[in-house]
């Protein structure tokens, strides 16, 4: 090959990457030039859909704040609240164009603990409704509820995990077949909280609006969590998960998963303080409280054979529980279905990934390492699977 032809490969590549470019942008300005599907679709009416991102009920009266979700344009004309149409003022502009948003405020005396029922009215004739099924004064941030919310977190997370990680001595010093049955359940334990993070996901994505496509999004989110996750610990270098720095390795790991999952805990909970269901609330927080005790015991099983440390213990607690915390000030703020999904599903995938590393720890500590199926495995597989289900009854 000449010096010429090496000089001139750099511009041969940024044609042959151009190139295409330019064709694709050709054949974008001619579909739209030529626009066959207005042939197609005639005169039919455009396809609207109006969405509720958030509500908030204060002394002004009802604010919504709406986006176009739809391809089209979209021009809000009237609001009915509770079927009597009512004035409103709308920022920055009743006419919204794909994904626009605005805050609707109709000055309506709501009522306290009713539900209301409000339709918007679009140029076209089409309708949307949104219902709001307990009314409550949305809540003012200040201090006293930082605090509040914040206590309510560490109690549903921080305490529970640090009350089951006060068994850890228990843990220590155990023989090997009462080892594995103690890390079987801790995978018992993990696959029920998989299981039970992605059906949480999985609703709450029913609820997001459409165009976000959440559903899809949920296990895209999942298996990215995973892989990141598998990543980082390939990485970590701690080669031997046998090892001392392995086994707590992870632990963490453990820990971060748990506490992706009290993360969305935590939502749930300050979202019903928020709604006003005080007592749902609180039996939330008695069923996460009892429901996540034995977390503490899935964090502590693969150091049981090792003396980590106060301070390591409470930083794991920290970890695992912290996030409640976190959650309860998302939840009790601005809780968003969608958002609460995407937690969930970070979550999901960080519990995938310990489920395997616990995994291969049972597997390296099992003396027959073909037959991992053991009368103890299975009994403690089985065991951390009921006590979750026994725990979540309560939820």
């Amino acid at each position: 090959m000449t010096a010429n032809s090496n000089k001139n490969l750099p511009l041969l590549r940024g044609v042959q990457f151009l190139f295409p470019l330019a064709l694709l942008a050709a054949v974008f300005m001619a579909f739209f030039w030529i626009d066959p599907l207005a042939g197609l679709t005639g005169d039919q009416p455009p396809v609207e859909d109006l969405a509720v991102e958030r509500v908030v009920l204060n002394t002004e009266g009802i604010i919504l704040h709406v986006i176009n979700a739809g391809p089209e344009p979209v021009t809000i004309a009237q609001v009915q609240v509770d079927e009597a149409y009512w004035t409103f003022n709308i920022s920055p502009s009743n006419e919204l164009p794909r994904l626009g948003r605005a805050v609707v405020t109709i000055p309506y005396h709501w009522v306290t603990g009713d539900a209301h029922e409000v339709r918007f009215m679009t140029s076209t004739g089409a309708t949307f409704d949104h219902v709001i099924d307990v009314a409550v004064a949305t809540p003012v941030s200040d201090s006293k509820r930082w605090f509040l919310l914040g206590l309510v977190g560490f109690f549903v997370g921080v305490v529970p995990v640090g009350l089951g990680l006060m068994w850890f001595p228990l843990l220590h010093n155990m023989k090997k077949k009462t080892l594995n049955f103690v890390l079987a359940l801790t995978v018992g334990l993990l696959l029920f909280l998989l299981l039970d993070t992605l059906i949480e996901g999985v609703e709450l994505a029913g609820d997001a609006p459409g165009f976000l496509n959440a559903l899809p999004l949920v296990f895209l989110i999942a298996m990215m969590s995973y892989a990141l996750l598998s990543a980082v610990g390939n990485r970590s270098g701690v080669r031997d998960r046998s090892t001392l720095q392995g086994r707590l390795w992870i632990a963490t790991a453990i820990a971060i998963g748990i506490g992706l999952h009290n993360l969305g805990e935590g939502m749930a909970v300050g979202a019903s303080i928020a709604a006003g269901d005080a007592a749902l609330g609180s039996f939330l927080v008695i069923g996460f409280v009892l429901h996540n005790v034995t977390e503490g015991i899935g964090i502590g099983a693969p150091m049981a054979a090792d003396r980590p440390g106060i301070w390591r213990l409470i930083l794991l607690t920290a970890i695992a529980g912290g996030p409640a915390m976190a959650g309860a000030w998302l939840g009790g703020f601005s809780y968003t279905p969608f958002l609460a999904a995407v937690f969930f599903a970070i979550g999901a995938g960080a519990i995938l990934q310990v489920v395997v590393e616990v995994g291969k720890l049972l597997e390296r500590n099992e003396s027959d390492q073909l037959n991992l199926f053991t009368w103890p495995n299975v009994s403690g597989l089985f065991a951390g699977l009921a006590i979750m289900y026994m725990t979540a009854l309560i939820v």
